[in-house]
């Protein structure tokens, strides 16, 4: 059976033990520093309007596999991290029969999981579908993007982002968790007081990505359609667009597309991006460019009204502690999705066992596009 060249999965509960990360497929010979990996997952839980779990966490990765001296072998990576609320929830979560029932959930909340989850599964208590589908899932996501993101910066590609809009405000440039704006932080406090919760828009790019990663030739293997749908896999996305998006169905196809020149010294090249660094499914070698929409937190201090799933009496929506705004926090796992999906496009392409090989092809190939 064939397996395909880079995968991972993510095991664990919000309130379990731990969560692991296996990544299989990863070249040999990356040197991978712990502190870069914690250092992305550190701005994970940055950001004004978190809630008290970030007060609790302080997410470090172990790794568990795959790396020795500090450099990849070649064999699957494993990455843990440690949930430190886990002591306080021990006895509801414990695998064993004998669990304490008093935090079971019967009351799905409006727009999460919950309901279908339940229906889907055969779940009576909701806590069994809310453990898995919770965010938290994201902290592991995070550490494996940034074990990407350390493959990318090897062959020349570097990822950034930034927040541009946190529910009805609007920030020209964007803003990043660690800047200061008192209106925001007054924005938020508003909205905490009234038990409710905002939402957002986020941009996401990649710099220096060498043309022809994905492919026109098939429907799965168009990249724009891949990040597209791994962007939209982060809990509460529900918007995504690449280049100028929605603004483009708007306009004439003159204000739209970007131009071609050539130059003997740089080759083929573009002083506009409207297509975000994808034309049919491929990278065209400008900037990759996404923007996503995160509707509002669904756990809200006042709650909608719900139904219980046992006596079917109307009741207000469970509450599980929670973010007023968490846009901060989903750009960060914006970035980790993008470096993923475009490090599996780039091994996808240019192959090899081990990072040199890895990082010959690549200046080969951007040698032979610069001569096209």
């Amino acid at each position: 059976m064939a397996w395909p060249g880079l995968r991972f999965v993510t095991g664990g509960e919000s309130h379990g033990p731990q969560l692991t990360a296996v990544v299989d497929g990863f070249p040999a010979g990356l040197s991978v520093n712990r502190d870069e990996i914690d250092y992305q997952l550190a701005r994970r839980q940055q950001g004004y309007g978190r809630g008290g779990r970030m007060a609790i966490e302080r997410d470090r990765v172990s790794i568990a596999g795959g790396v020795r001296r500090g450099k990849t072998t070649g064999a699957p990576v494993v990455l843990v991290i440690e949930n430190r609320d886990w002591v306080n929830w021990e006895r509801y979560m414990q695998s064993s029969p004998d669990v304490d029932e008093s935090r079971a959930v019967r009351v799905p909340r409006p727009g999460h999981a919950d309901l279908p989850g339940a229906i889907k599964y055969g779940h009576y208590d909701i806590r069994d579908v809310l453990e898995r589908s919770s965010a938290r899932e994201t902290a592991a996501r995070t550490a494996v993007g940034a074990l990407a993101r350390i493959l990318l910066s090897a062959v020349g590609i570097t990822i950034s982002g930034k927040v541009l809009q946190i529910g009805p405000m609007k920030f020209k440039g964007g803003i990043q968790s660690d800047d200061t704006d008192e209106e925001l932080a007054r924005l938020v406090d508003e909205v905490r007081l009234r038990g409710d919760t905002l939402g957002g828009i986020f941009e996401v790019s990649a710099s220096g990505v060498p043309v022809g990663l994905g492919s026109y030739s098939q429907w799965d293997r168009r990249l724009d359609g891949r990040l597209a749908g791994a962007i939209m896999s982060i809990p509460g996305i529900k918007g995504v667009e690449i280049g100028m998006g929605f603004e483009a169905a708007g306009k004439y196809g003159s204000e739209v597309h970007d131009p071609i020149y050539y130059h003997p010294a740089q080759g083929f090249y573009r002083q506009t991006n409207g297509a975000g660094g994808i034309e049919g499914g491929v990278t065209n070698g400008q900037p990759v460019v996404i923007r996503a929409a995160m509707k509002p937190i669904p756990t809200l201090l006042s709650p909608l009204p719900s139904v219980d799933l046992i006596t079917k009496e109307v009741k207000g929506a469970s509450v599980e502690r929670s973010d007023v705004c968490a846009i901060f926090a989903a750009e960060v796992v914006g970035e980790a999705v993008l470096a993923w999906e475009l490090a599996s496009a780039l091994l996808e392409k240019f192959g090899g066992d081990s990072l040199a090989e890895l990082e010959t092809r690549v200046e080969q190939w951007r040698e032979y596009v610069q001569q096209f």
